[in-house]
């Protein structure tokens, strides 16, 4: 019988074969790559992609961990800060975002191996400012839906910022993938 960590490697390594496989057929790495360098190197995958909602999954692998192979508190918040940011930036017509505060609550956690779901939508889209809630859930490996909630944040942005000559395609890749 192999030991729990050997169990726990053993299935990082299976998720990840079948996350490439699944990557290599929606091309949702090389979105991540060009949306979100941070989110790409941690091995998250954008899925739904539009000004009203983002979503996306993240296998827990031992990059995303802290000493006791949980996901990483920070890692959570990355997402939540990345996810309303790209929600932001299309909803203010690709105007110039930046966030100025993020709250998050942690309720449970997620182990080497677990795959996180996350979801993004907007809570106020006002013309200064808008509020954005994440909220994160380890996926039910049985149904592959969303199983018990992990973290909730909430993210507010100014928005509608001048944007810099200099950045003007700043927004080129989320239009590129974006349903709107």
């Amino acid at each position: 019988m192999r030991s729990r960590p050997g169990r726990a490697l053993a299935l990082v390594n299976r998720a990840r074969h079948g996350r490439r496989r699944h990557a290599a057929a929606e091309g949702s790495g090389a979105k991540a790559a060009e949306l979100d360098p941070p989110l790409h190197a941690i091995g998250f995958e954008v899925e739904e992609l539009s000004p009203s909602r983002i979503t996306g999954r993240l296998l827990v692998t031992p990059t995303c961990c802290q000493p006791f192979k949980v996901l990483h508190g920070g890692v959570s918040a990355l997402v939540a800060e990345s996810l309303a940011s790209m929600g932001a930036h299309m909803a203010s017509g690709y105007r110039r975002v930046a966030g100025v505060q993020l709250s998050i609550n942690h309720f449970r956690s997620a182990a080497l191996g677990d795959t996180v779901l996350a979801r993004a939508v907007p809570v106020h889209l006002g013309r200064s400012t808008q509020v954005w809630e994440v909220k994160l859930w380890k996926m039910d490996p049985s149904t592959r839906e969303k199983g018990p909630q992990i973290a909730e944040s909430r993210v507010t942005l100014l928005c509608n910022l001048p944007l810099p000559e200099e950045h003007k395609n700043a927004g080129d890749a989320l239009k590129k993938y974006s349903k709107l």
